[in-house]
């Protein structure tokens, strides 16, 4: 596996295809057991998982392209989409991260807690070089709500909320279909929204945070 590192720098994605093809029943059966009711599950502790994680292996070699061999993950959430569970996401920016527990930092905040797990918002650099994997479980087509993103978007630094819809436009539109078994790998802070499926049928997505870095201060990363 490898990446155009310009063009990645330019585009804020790319597509590694049929990068986990072979160990779908692997990770099924490693991720059988979590909820199916709720559109996100936040995921730490699995150890089988883990392994995948890590930056020589088969999920975390994509992260490592970019961030070398100190990337590790620090948060990782599967996506479940299914008829019962069809919601949609507006434009947006990833803005926080998850840490051990509430310190005080200059630069960081505001603090939220989700899913019982300690979230706060870094300064922006920290975001800027940071990258996202997506594992797509299942095939993605232009009915089953692929992951939209707006190439580029990832260079203009944090986004205004209210100036979102205008840089979408300047940037333009890109659908991440994809086939089961297919890795996405992203700057962390693209903009990117879903629409609800026109036809839904089940849409697995595992996406993992990955940095190369500590953090300042007392901050420490959660982890996965």
């Amino acid at each position: 596996m490898t990446v155009d590192h310009a063009a990645f720098q330019n585009l804020g994605a790319h597509r590694f295809h049929g990068a986990v093809s072979d160990d779908l029943e692997t990770l099924f059966t490693i991720l059988a057991d979590l909820p199916s009711d709720r559109a996100g599950v936040r995921l730490r502790g699995i150890d089988r998982l883990s392994r995948y994680l890590a930056p020589d292996g088969r999920i975390g070699a994509v992260a490592a392209e970019v961030l070398g061999d100190a990337s590790r993950p620090v948060r990782a959430i599967l996506f479940d989409k299914t008829a019962e569970t069809n919601w949609s996401l507006d434009w947006h920016q990833d803005r926080t991260i998850c840490v051990e527990r509430r310190v005080a930092v200059d630069g960081y905040g505001p603090w939220s807690m989700k899913a019982g797990m300690q979230h706060v918002a870094p300064p922006f650099d920290l975001l800027a070089r940071m990258v996202t994997v997506r594992v797509h479980l299942d095939d993605v087509s232009v009915e089953n709500a692929p992951l939209l993103i707006a190439p580029g978007s990832h260079r203009y630094g944090r986004v205004a909320i209210g100036d979102v819809p205008d840089l979408v436009r300047q940037c333009g539109v890109h659908a991440c279909l994809a086939e089961a078994g297919d890795i996405w790998l992203y700057a962390t802070p693209i903009l990117h929204a879903s629409d609800a499926a026109a036809r839904p049928t089940r849409r697995r997505v595992l996406q993992i945070d990955y940095a190369a870095e500590e953090l300042p201060g007392d901050l420490e990363w959660l982890g996965v």
